[in-house]
Order: structure tokens, then sequence, then C-alpha cells
């Protein structure tokens, strides 16, 4: 449940909507953007190097986007792209925050990581507009064996916590259906 426009406030609705892999978490995600009625910019964080099967579920997901979608591949300066992106009239959908948490803990730059977060929490407050951010649920199961998994799903539930907090609805996707857990039903 986004915030009503006013005469002074444009329109804001924010949605997080997790889940594990094949959860049905894209699929959601593209419905809403489509069913937004506005022009839709669809950011991409993931960076599919020579892994063959992340290029084939990077092909999945861009036969399934309408070809009027705008595209914008950006593994990095989430924040940056958003700020440009985002409009009163638009919508955005990020896909996917673990990918681009991943990105930013591998970064050879090992401050990166905080200052792009902090970029992340400076604005979201202020995006304009409807925006869909999209991530894996990674601590669901058991316990990683080794630290630097341990890290980064520590880090994942770290990052979800904080939008959860600042988005208006936040929703868990298990079998391809959608469990609203804050605001509004989907």
């Amino acid at each position: 449940m986004g915030s009503q426009p006013t005469n002074t406030e444009p329109f804001t609705e924010r949605t997080l909507i997790l889940g594990g892999v094949r959860s049905g978490k894209s699929r959601l995600a593209e419905r809403l953007a489509r069913a937004s009625g506005r022009a839709v910019t669809y950011v991409a964080t993931a960076n599919a190097g020579d892994d063959a099967e992340l290029q084939a579920r990077i092909a999945t997901h861009r036969a399934r986007r309408p070809a009027d979608w705008q595209l914008v591949e950006e593994p990095l300066a989430l924040a940056t792209t958003l700020e440009q992106v985002c409009a009163p009239d638009h919508c955005v959908l990020v896909e996917c925050l673990t990918l681009w948490l991943a990105n930013l803990i591998w970064h050879p730059d090992t401050q990166r990581l905080e200052h792009e977060l902090n970029a992340l929490d400076a604005c979201l407050p202020r995006l304009p507009g409807q925006l869909i951010l999209v991530g894996n649920e990674v601590n669901l199961g058991v316990i990683p064996a080794d630290a630097t998994t341990r890290a980064y799903c520590d880090r994942s539930g770290e990052l979800h916590q904080r939008l959860a907090a600042v988005c208006d609805r936040v929703v868990l996707t298990v079998a391809g259906l959608p469990l609203v857990v804050k605001g509004s039903p989907v």
C-alpha cells in the first residue's frame, strides 16, 4: 500500500518480493509490473560472465519480458541507477538483490559494499513511482558449513530486513504462491 498522491507528494509504492530459487518471485514481480499500467524499467544486476547456467536463466527472463520494457544492466551502482530511472509515472523492477549483494561482497574494493548499501538506504525514501525489488531468501535452510557463505547469508538477511522496514509491501513466494507479509494484497 503506497502513499496516496497529493498535490505536492508524488505517487510512491515499494514492494519487496522474496522467495527461494524457482519460487515464483520473478513471475510475480513481472505480473505486478505489467499490471501497474506504467512504463517499466527492468534493472538487471546479474553478471553471468562465463557461467552457462546463469546465462540460460538470464535468457529465460529476457524472453518473458515485454518488448517495450526498458532494460538497464547494473551489477554494482544500484542506488545511482534507481535515482536515474525512478519517476512518478514509472515502475522499476530490480532483479535480483542477492546477486547484486554477491557482486559487491566479492568486489575487489572492500569498501564498495558499505558505500552501496548506505547509498541504497539513503535514496529509497525519496524515490518516486513504483519500485519492485526481488531477492532470494537464502536463510530458510541449513546453516552453511563455511564462514564465507555464512557471512553472505548474514548480509543477505540484514539487507532484506533493512528493505522490508522501508517497503510498503513485503511478499514471500512459496511454490508460486504469494504470501503477503506486510502491506496490501497482490
